[in-house]
């Protein structure tokens, strides 16, 4: 009965109205009408306004966008390095929820997507036949292969991952070590304070949110559509045009409203278990029929290639350049990315429980990174080859981007057979990227409440798909630019949200890392029993030597609430916690007394918060208030008896 009572507040519009977070819902759903309307009334010069604004943004913040990126892998390296990857992302003794095999494959999961498919072949064989003007070298040579892989990889390497980092570590902290809900607005609370974050900053913070994700979930749709159009009409079994792209964004956004409607462990698990696998299997199938000993090689040399190269291209914006490389990859990659940060960062910040910082880091930077290189050489140097070889990847002296992958597939044994594998696995990830980004979107309108109501995410849904379809019908034969704008401009507001994401982090983070003790072992000195013999100025040197040695430090003095080791005289051991205090925080008296000022030391920028929430009760901060108050129940006076 429970159970079917949920299932009806779920569809009940009345129910889901009134646990919706209107000053949120309301501004983002008329934005993104807005938006759709806007292209849609443009339609008729659809692809000019489209370049129109893709290029005013590019030359406006794209040196931004660069210098952003580069800052957030700054950022990430520098928590996982420090002292602050020491801090749990949970409570101080809770493990993590999965292990780490687990954790990897779900990373993995969440590395792949649309993207790897529909770019896997296409952008390493563009920047080979087509190279940033600037870039010095000859276009369709073996040196513009080897800078093809490297702008690849740092397209989606470490800056892609570390603009995940910085919102799925906040979440993660800001979750599940602060108890806070889980929504955007609370990564800003350590610099804003709570009374800011819950007014209408924060509904405009988690607005942009909603905007952004739906927008950049909306271009991998586009994309999708247009690689399955593409493929199904290189196969022969259809003529492309506008209204089949239609009919396949309405039958796999149904799809994704099914698995919606199935619930997460039902669909989004099954899906994501099933495209995993399909994709790992066309990768093996292309690595072993293709010149597999050279691919292995190439692995190992982009690899190091590609870390060689960053510290040069990490910042490069390209200012003299007269051609429109940098807008149409880069600029567009980042502002891609940070609209999908929403998404992706609650995704691993959610599966990251437990672990500690510098695990998330490292784990979140690296695993999908060398995914990224396995993929891109597999099926880039693929096709680099074949072009560098046979010369038949290009139509019409140019890469076809649609339908790149087929043209490399239809080089293998059984091509009918992979390219219908291939056009499934871009179905599925259009299908669990559909029911992911509605539940994250979900997520956000509520307020951060874990359980949705499945009624709007049916909604989103079809709001994904919805503007997919318009971005793709109004762009015309510039509709890769429409979303490509698409992307670029909803991430514009949400690039200068990260940025303070960072700094408020770090104010958390500093305080934790100033008041986390540092334990140290200490033992005893034993005492020389008075029947040894007193030693000879012979062996005097070797037996001060050896007491050295044997004891670690002394301790006098110690209080008498000090538990003491077991066996003093044979040289117990206990732990002593250490705090640091900042120089800047002591006072020096004529007599050389230090006093601790501790209005000088640093303090907690968001102490002193409850929340009558699950997530407070079960985090960290949590456990310290009750501890806080437990203790102050144990010190209350007890009660005088009654006179007699």
């Amino acid at each position: 009965m429970a159970d079917r009572a949920a299932l009806r507040a779920d569809w009940a519009p009345r129910e889901v109205w009134a646990r919706l977070r209107k000053p949120v819902f309301i501004p983002a759903v008329l934005i993104i009408v807005g938006m759709v309307a806007f292209a849609v009334i443009y339609s008729g010069t659809g692809g000019n306004a489209f370049e129109v604004l893709n290029s005013a943004i590019t030359q406006g913040v794209g040196w931004w966008y660069i210098l952003a990126a580069t800052g957030f892998v700054l950022f990430a390296l520098y928590c996982g390095l420090s002292r602050i990857g020491s801090i749990r992302l949970g409570r101080d003794d809770e493990e993590p929820e999965f292990s780490t095999l687990s954790w990897f494959t779900m990373l993995f999961s969440a590395g792949m997507g649309i993207g790897l498919v529909f770019f896997g072949v296409a952008e390493p064989l563009s920047h080979m036949t087509t190279p940033p003007g600037r870039a010095g070298v000859e276009a369709g040579t073996d040196t513009a292969g080897r800078l093809a892989m490297d702008l690849t990889l740092y397209h989606w390497g470490l800056h892609a991952w570390a603009i995940y980092v910085v919102v799925g570590l906040g979440m993660a902290y800001m979750t599940f070590r602060r108890g806070r809900p889980l929504s955007i607005r609370w990564l800003l609370e350590p610099l804003l304070g709570r009374e800011r974050v819950e007014g209408w900053i924060g509904h405009a913070v988690d607005v942009v949110a909603i905007v952004g994700t739906l927008f950049g979930v909306a271009t991998s749709l586009g994309f999708g559509v247009q690689q399955i159009t593409a493929g199904l009409e290189y196969l022969g079994w259809v003529e492309g045009s506008g209204t089949f792209s239609v009919v396949v964004i309405a039958i796999v956004t149904g799809l994704a409203t099914l698995s919606v409607m199935s619930g997460l462990d039902k669909g989004l698990k099954w899906l994501s278990n099933i495209n995993m696998s399909l994709a790992a299997l066309l990768a093996i199938f292309v690595l072993a029929l293709g010149p597999t000993l050279v691919l292995i090689q190439a692995m190992v040399a982009n690899t190091g290639s590609y870390l060689a190269s960053l510290p040069g291209i990490m910042l490069e914006t390209w200012p003299l350049a007269t051609d429109t490389w940098a807008g149409d990859w880069t600029i567009f990659y980042w502002g891609w990315w940070m609209s999908w940060a929403p998404f992706v960062g609650m995704f691993i910040a959610r599966i990251s429980r437990g672990r500690t910082i510098r695990q998330f880091v490292f784990g979140v930077l690296l695993t999908p990174t060398l995914i990224g290189i396995a993929w891109f050489t597999i099926f880039g140097d693929s096709a680099i080859l074949r072009q560098l070889s046979e010369g038949d990847m290009l139509v019409d002296g140019e890469v076809n981007t649609y339908t790149s992958l087929f043209q490399l597939l239809e080089t293998f044994p059984l091509a009918a057979v992979t390219s219908v594998l291939a056009i499934a696995i871009i179905v599925f990830f259009f299908v669990t990227s559909a029911d992911s980004g509605s539940l994250v979107i979900d997520i956000i309108a509520t307020g951060g409440a874990t359980e949705t109501p499945r009624l709007t995410r049916v909604m989103w849904s079809v709001l994904e798909g919805l503007a997919a379809a318009v971005l793709l019908l109004v762009g015309g034969s510039a509709s890769l630019t429409a979303l490509q704008t698409a992307s670029i401009a909803t991430a514009v507001p949400f690039s200068i949200i990260m940025v303070l994401t960072c700094i408020s982090l770090l104010r958390a983070f500093h305080y934790e890392v100033a008041n986390a003790p540092r334990y140290m072992r200490a033992r005893i000195a034993s005492a020389t029993p008075e029947s040894a013999e007193a030693p000879t100025a012979q062996d005097q040197p070797k037996r001060r030597w050896r007491g050295r040695r044997d004891v670690s430090s002394t301790f006098v003095g110690l209080p008498a609430s000090q538990p003491a080791p077991a066996s003093p005289a044979a040289g117990g051991e206990f732990l002593i916690a250490l705090h640091e205090v900042p120089t800047e925080a002591v006072d020096l008296n004529a007599e050389g007394v230090a006093t601790l000022d501790h209005d000088r030391v640093v303090q907690d920028p968001i102490a002193g918060e409850v929340f009558d929430t699950p997530e407070f009760a079960a985090s960290q901060a949590g456990l310290e208030h009750e501890q806080e108050q437990a203790a102050a129940e144990a010190e209350l006076p007890p009660e005088e008896p009654a006179s007699r």
